[in-house]
């Protein structure tokens, strides 16, 4: 008898994991439909040596550093902050140029052959934004900061590719991810922590489960041993509308392909990733792992991601409509006796991995107070 069976060796159930089999002293299946842990931040070496991520970049970074302080755990650090480049045409000539985006001041100067100064670059985006009564969309956000220009070259384009949606049809919290700069700062994220895994997320990984309470299971699915496996509680990271059997209809979600190339030189990109904006670009961006490792190698390997309708569920599609059918599936998860809801897609939201070892942390936190512990149950029964 497992006290947890927990579905999916992602950060939400790993975390959960460790923490209940480390603090509560209790037993934990864990179980993935991939053969492997980690979900979508697995690493591995491949065939050249190299340590690249299966599904795409994953650069850790955050503000908590509660989240800091418990991963600090499993790993140490190697200090790294994300940089990425754009490659667009100048406006008026055509000329392909790679420029720091987010969008700051370095951007705008190299663009338009200026030389203006922090003071001067926000007056000249304040001159070209367009005014928006109610910001709602993610064009409103864009536009109505640095006009429709500079929207049409950064952010329509890579927009409707990664969505299959045009920006003025998704909610603002898409674009507004990513803000626009006066100064010459040309890091991705501006969070106090920031670093990767010395030796990779899957290293850390198999730290965090290396508990003797916790046994982990692979290449399983729930539902062909959710009867095998006699088990208590459930924590579920799943696809929330997956558990419910699709019973009000799929949740949507876009998808991605990702094309692996290990290259036969030192290095490819002068940064960890250059975004590719233009629409007629069938790829959104390409990334270099050895910027992120650190890695010496003379080869390098890079990964280019093409945005899909089919394949795994990556990001919740932000519209209106989509949030009204997750809320009649979260009432079931609400109502749903012994089971916790926990991760990107068991809630459909778009969580950066930092959040979801937050979530899970605060899961962990609220089963503490109010779970008896299972040896408390069974000397009771």
């Amino acid at each position: 008898m497992f006290d947890w069976l927990i579905v999916g060796a992602g950060f939400a159930g790993s975390v959960l994991a460790e923490r209940l089999a480390s603090q509560r002293n209790e037993r934990v299946m864990i179980i993935d439909r991939r053969p492997h842990i980690g979900g979508n931040a697995y690493d591995h070496l491949d065939a050249a040596g190299l340590l690249i991520h299966r599904y795409g970049p994953h650069i850790f970074h955050t503000n908590a550093q509660q989240v800091a302080d418990y991963l600090s755990r499993f790993t140490s650090w190697r200090p790294y902050e994300h940089r990425v480049l754009a490659e667009v045409k100048r406006p008026g000539s055509g000329e392909t140029l790679r420029v720091p985006i987010p969008i700051n001041l370095d951007t705008i100067n190299r663009l338009y052959g200026l030389s203006l100064t922090e003071a001067e670059v926000e007056a000249w985006m304040a001159a070209r934004a367009e005014p928006v009564a109610e910001i709602r969309t993610s064009e409103d956000v864009v536009v109505g900061k640095v006009g429709r220009e500079l929207y049409e070259l950064f952010f329509r384009g890579y927009t409707r590719k990664q969505w299959a949606l045009d920006p003025s049809e998704l909610d603002r919290s898409v674009t507004a991810r990513v803000p626009t700069r006066t100064n010459r700062d040309d890091r991705y994220f501006t969070d106090s922590f920031q670093a990767m895994p010395a030796e990779g997320y899957t290293k850390m990984f198999e730290r965090m489960l290396a508990h003797p309470n916790i046994t982990i299971r692979t290449g399983v699915d729930y539902r062909a041993i959710r009867d095998q496996v006699p088990h208590r509680k459930l924590i579920w990271t799943g696809p929330v509308d997956e558990y419910f059997g699709f019973r009000f209809g799929k949740l949507p979600y876009r998808s991605l392909r990702f094309e692996h190339q290990t290259l036969d030189q030192e290095w490819h990109q002068p940064v960890g990733t250059v975004n590719y904006p233009a629409e007629d670009v069938p790829y959104t961006r390409t990334s270099e792992y050895k910027h992120l490792t650190g890695q010496v190698h003379p080869r390098t390997s890079i990964t280019t991601e093409y945005p899909s309708a089919e394949g795994d569920p990556y990001y919740p599609i932000p519209r209106p409509e989509n949030q009204v059918l997750y809320k009649r599936y979260e009432a079931l998860a609400d109502a749903t006796q012994d089971v916790w809801f926990v991760g990107r897609l068991a809630t459909y939201r778009y969580y950066n991995m930092d959040q979801i070892v937050g979530q899970a942390l605060a899961t962990f936190q609220r089963i503490a107070a109010g779970v008896p512990r299972a040896s408390a149950v069974v000397a009771a029964e």
